[in-house]
């Protein structure tokens, strides 16, 4: 019988929580092995001084993703955690003297619209309209589907739908079709900075980024992101997954076509199938043998990563004023930034930085009176990364924090810890350091990513943000989902 069989899954990231816990209701033997001390991959939490940090993803987007999860096992997101939309959802610092706040509410954003550009109201009810239909059909018929090949997608309905959508236009020339004013494109750019490229390379498929920022809106779950990790591991305990933190995988035994065991360092299990949820590169270029290895090294080394970020984790012993949860430094050149990133890789001159103040919203992440803050440069993966230039960026943040901001913070530091390239290698066998996976590209799309199913492997599939669908926490546990449905397909033929 099937419901006998013994599933691995490796890394206990959101797509591997997801994947388990889907499989165990299925009836399968399912065991998580993670090599961490804590499930939820990049969105570990670190505790110190009475300061709670989210390591990782710090938005909460796409609410819909996460209540349809829940909902596959009867349950729904407020069993586990409490949601709280933000209003502003985030502020933009253009200077020293001049920020937006981006509003919950339509009409006020509209209002906000006017003031840089005179009828772009009205643009913005077009330019979100179009953005809503392409979130509609993107994260239905897309992503859902495994991309094994061009054929999934030689349907007219999803080809016509391709063309709706934009599938093969560029983002930048998408947004200046409705704005002009560079202040309002920035603001309407910024969200496909999470796909891991720039918008002149992401398809304008992507302004459904749009819909997921400005009208699903920005949320925060009370107690902080890591909630989400611990509604996921609980939903799979709950369904019989065993767990095994500390524990990571060697190698998988691989005889004929078929993958037998799984080599930890707790010891080897027989198994009738695997699915890696950890880094891509590194499962298949360190633990599967040569001859059953989908992709070469020169191919993983001609991919566009997303990039890797340099982040600061601090506790200060005061309050920091004016600033709202989420905080976007736009106050240098976007462009220059990108170039620095993609184009002609090096630590950037003059870098954006994003800072997240939690205990504006969650007061019980800081001790009273004080404050947790969370700094972010985008950097190219791959760069040389050390302690004296992680500390050489951290004041040239803070000069330009401090001074938009018109306040001290340097000196208040009671936790300061940074986090780089290096610690992404560490802690999660990333490829060249990188946070957020490949970027979304058009040849990065569908079925042009690196394949969910091992080609010489009957019962292996890869899932994570290195695979279809791609990097962020909602396309994670997609990812999750699908690689589940996969498995049960092919274990019920085995």
């Amino acid at each position: 019988m099937h419901l006998k069989k013994q599933i691995h899954v490796i890394g206990a990231g959101f797509s591997g929580l997801a994947a388990s816990a889907i499989l165990a209701k299925q009836g399968y033997e399912v065991t998580l092995v993670e090599k961490n001390e804590q499930t939820g991959g990049r969105a570990r939490i670190w505790e110190n001084k009475g300061f709670t940090f989210d390591m990782g993803p710090s938005w909460y987007w796409m609410p819909d993703i996460f209540e349809n999860y829940f909902a596959l096992f009867g349950k729904k997101v407020s069993d586990f955690y409490q949601l709280e939309r933000l209003d502003p959802g985030y502020r933009v610092y253009f200077s020293a003297d001049e920020h937006v706040n981006v509003p919950a509410d339509m009409t006020e954003l509209e209002v906000l619209f006017e003031k840089y550009e005179a009828g772009s109201a009205k643009a913005l009810r077009a330019f979100m309209e179009q953005a809503a239909y392409k979130y509609k059909h993107a994260m239905g018929d897309y992503v859902f589907r495994p991309s094994h090949g061009l054929g999934e997608f030689l349907d007219l309905n999803l080809m016509l739908q391709s063309l709706r959508i934009h599938m093969l236009k560029p983002m930048a020339k998408h947004v200046r079709k409705y704005f002009k004013n560079p202040k309002l494109i920035q603001l309407l750019e910024f969200p496909v900075l999470f796909l891991g490229a720039t918008a002149q390379k992401i398809p304008a498929m992507y302004s459904l980024m749009n819909y997921a920022d400005l009208g699903l809106g920005t949320w925060y779950p009370n107690g902080g992101m890591h909630q989400i990790v611990k509604a996921m591991t609980q939903l799979a305990k709950d369904q019989g997954v065993n767990i095994l933190l500390n524990t990571e995988v060697q190698k998988v035994e691989i005889e004929g076509n078929s993958a037998k065991q799984v080599v930890t360092s707790k010891g080897t299990f027989d198994t009738d199938f695997v699915i890696a949820a950890g880094d891509y590169h590194f499962i298949e270029q360190n633990l599967i043998a040569k001859p059953y290895r989908n992709y070469d090294e020169a191919y993983w080394q001609s991919r566009t990563l997303s990039p890797s970020s340099l982040l600061f984790y601090i506790g200060l012993d005061k309050k920091v004023e004016g600033i709202l949860h989420h905080n976007l430094f736009f106050d240098e050149d976007l462009d220059a930034h990108a170039h620095e990133i993609y184009t002609q890789p090096k630590w950037p001159s003059k870098p954006l930085f994003y800072v997240s103040c939690v205990s504006k919203t969650d007061p019980a992440s800081a001790p009273a009176g004080m404050e947790n803050l969370f700094f972010l440069i985008p950097l190219a993966p791959g760069l040389e990364d050390n302690e004296a230039l992680r500390e050489q960026y951290y004041h040239l943040m803070l000069d330009r924090f401090e001074r938009i901001t018109k306040q001290k913070i340097r000196g208040h530091e009671l936790v300061k810890r940074s986090y780089a390239l290096k610690d992404f290698t560490h802690d999660y066998h990333s490829f060249k350091g990188n946070a957020y996976g490949l970027a979304n590209t058009l040849a990065q799309t569908a079925f042009f990513k690196p394949a969910m199913r091992a080609k010489k492997i009957t019962n292996l599939l890869f899932a994570g943000q290195l695979t279809v669908p791609g990097p962020g926490v909602p396309p994670a546990i997609i990812s999750g989902q699908v690689a589940a449905t996969e498995a049960h397909k092919i274990l019920q033929k085995l």
